[in-house]
């Protein structure tokens, strides 16, 4: 089972900005969108990105008119007292876009997200264009796969390819995206191996797992590690 990628859950409309779009004109764009951030693009490509926190430095510092920050300021200060005064994207814009490919696993992509400690990624192709915008929003329609295709999936997918088992010996319910099973397999190892399957499967928010080994194969190969 392939894990889905970037591109089969981003959002392909995205709304942007030019760099010579004017202050007022980022505010419309955001507010008319109900949106906290647009990429701003240069030629077609995009070079920044302009959220709500970029923009409210204009109130923070007054438009540029509050004394500038001292000597010992931090960087992330004197940058905002710089935005301050901007009229246009260009102004304004954070940047490098934090982007990704539209080709990587969206596990890939929910820890990239996590570690950039940003709302949403935007999806660059190959050549640099823009294709897409991925939001942690995106990322959790996961879980709302309807229960039946995931009991669907466990049966025929998991236990039926992949572990070679009949899926009518396995007793396999959902609710709510909770998945317990119960049934009897021949190893130990196949009992750990099918709970690993069916908890990284999307849309799983938990296993409950009543399977039964016929022997415990796995308490073997522990005793010939230890004692071979």
């Amino acid at each position: 089972m392939r894990e889905p990628t970037v591109a089969s859950l981003m959002t392909r409309e995205v709304i942007t900005a030019d760099v010579g779009s004017s202050f007022k004109e980022l505010v419309q764009l955001l507010e008319n969108n109900k949106i906290s951030a647009v990429p701003v693009l240069d030629g077609g490509y995009p070079v920044g990105v302009v959220s709500e926190a970029d923009l409210m430095p204009k109130e923070e510092f007054r438009g540029g008119t509050a004394d500038r920050p001292g000597l010992f300021a931090g960087g992330a200060e004197k940058h905002r007292w710089e935005q301050a005064g901007g009229v246009t994207a260009r102004d304004v814009m954070t940047s490098p876009v934090k982007s990704i490919s539209p080709d990587l696993a969206v596990s890939v992509a929910a820890r990239e997200l996590a570690a950039a400690g940003v709302r949403r990624l935007f999806v660059i192709d190959a050549d640099g264009a823009l294709v897409g915008v991925l939001s942690r929003r995106d990322l959790l329609k996961l879980f709302l796969r309807d229960d039946e295709e995931l009991r669907t999936t466990i049966r025929d997918e998991v236990f039926g390819r992949m572990l070679w088992v009949d899926p009518d010996s396995i007793y396999v319910a959902v609710t709510d995206g909770v998945v317990s099973v119960r049934g009897k397999l021949e190893r130990q190892s196949e009992v750990e191996i099918a709970e690993h399957l069916v908890r990284v499967l999307p849309g799983v928010v938990d296993v409950h797992n009543n399977l039964r080994p016929e022997w415990n194969d796995t308490t073997h190969t522990r005793q010939t590690e230890i004692f071979g």
